[in-house]
């Protein structure tokens, strides 16, 4: 039986877009993460500061991707488990309805 053309292997990676923009969003949250802490170290702190400073925005940082990625695989899962739910019902397999 020959193969669809339009078939392709079953894969659980979602598309590197996908991938893409995940990362972009971590990246940019742990940006926002550590300028927050750098921030809430630099008002309430008198003086020099200079390694508090940079322990808040590390700090910040880590938490703040940390807590990106985990948004980022939720959504990445959803896709993948969306895509395929449209794929079964696209090849009259069934699945959840409406």
């Amino acid at each position: 039986m020959p193969e669809r053309l339009d078939e392709r292997p079953l894969s659980a990676l979602p598309s590197p877009a996908a991938r893409a923009a995940a990362f972009a969003a971590i990246l940019l949250g742990g940006l926002a993460g550590g300028l927050i802490g750098y921030s809430l170290v630099r008002v309430q702190c008198d003086g020099e500061c200079g390694f508090g400073k940079g322990l808040g925005a590390f700090i910040g940082a880590v938490a703040a991707a940390i807590g990106m990625s985990v948004v980022a695989i939720l959504v990445l899962r959803a896709l993948g488990e969306w895509k395929t739910i449209e794929d079964r019902r696209q090849s009259g397999g069934g699945g959840a309805q409406p």
